[in-house]
């Protein structure tokens, strides 16, 4: 327990000296490129707003990565269950997933104009259910056929299998695309709030530094993201322990 704590610790510490060496290697000034030693000033002087606005990011976050999961479980079990449907659905997600998501912020902000919530949580939820709909569906229809035939012969109904056989069985992977899915989120959440501003999150914060050249407040947003991202990964972690922690293989 103290080494999966130690580690990932040591491994931060060495990330921000090797930041500040760089930075003082080069003798870059913070209004070129700001160094972990910036940093401390910039949440003292706006702490209040990356209380408000972090707050504002991680709660339209946490919706679009929820609605996601709902999504993207259903979408799995649609084309985990039929061919056909898999066969037809499959193209469509890639292609989808295939457009970059920048493009689509100001179409639909035009889309929904003022809803600054809803197109925030939209643009979350568009980016991140893909990987979770892809693992759901490989985890179904890679589930063994004895398992359906013998569950079909005492009478079980496609729901009851799906629970009691083939939910168990992709609970690996699906904690395995929730985890990327949960960057993807905050992906698409600083997106909208970026290219589309409306002063609300992080990603306004961020944006008002660019503006105002304040590169140490536009790292520290940076570093607050990755925060609030490193905090939501190991929440998934800590729900993969408790719902698949037996496909966990032991390591040295």
């Amino acid at each position: 327990m103290l080494r999966k704590i130690a580690v990932p610790l040591i491994a931060m510490v060495v990330f921000l000296v090797l930041w500040e060496l760089i930075v003082w290697a080069n003798g870059w000034p913070n209004y070129i490129m700001a160094s972990p030693s910036d940093l401390p000033a910039a949440y003292a002087k706006y702490w209040n707003l990356f209380f408000v606005m972090g707050w504002q990011t991680l709660w339209r976050t946490v919706l679009g990565l929820l609605l996601a999961i709902a999504f993207g479980v259903f979408l799995g079990m649609v084309m985990g269950f039929s061919r056909t449907m898999r066969d037809a659905l499959y193209p469509l997600l890639v292609g989808f997933n295939a457009i970059p998501k920048a493009t689509v912020v100001p179409i639909v902000a035009l889309l929904f104009v003022g809803a600054h919530d809803f197109n925030t949580v939209l643009i979350a939820f568009m980016i991140s259910f893909f990987p979770i709909a892809v693992s759901v569906s490989i985890g179904l229809s890679t589930l063994e056929p004895e398992y359906r035939d013998i569950l079909r012969s005492l009478g079980a109904s496609q729901s009851t299998i799906f629970w009691k056989i083939a939910l168990p069985k992709t609970l690996p992977e699906f904690f395995g695309a929730l985890k990327v899915a949960v960057t993807l989120a905050f992906i698409g959440t600083n997106l909208m709030e970026i290219v589309s501003p409306h002063g609300r999150g992080l990603g306004a914060l961020f944006d008002s530094g660019k503006t105002n050249s304040d590169y140490p407040l536009m790292f520290a947003v940076l570093i607050a993201l990755a925060a609030l991202g490193i905090v939501l990964y190991y929440i998934v972690v800590w729900l993969e322990k408790i719902f698949a922690g037996w496909a966990e293989r032991p390591s040295t």
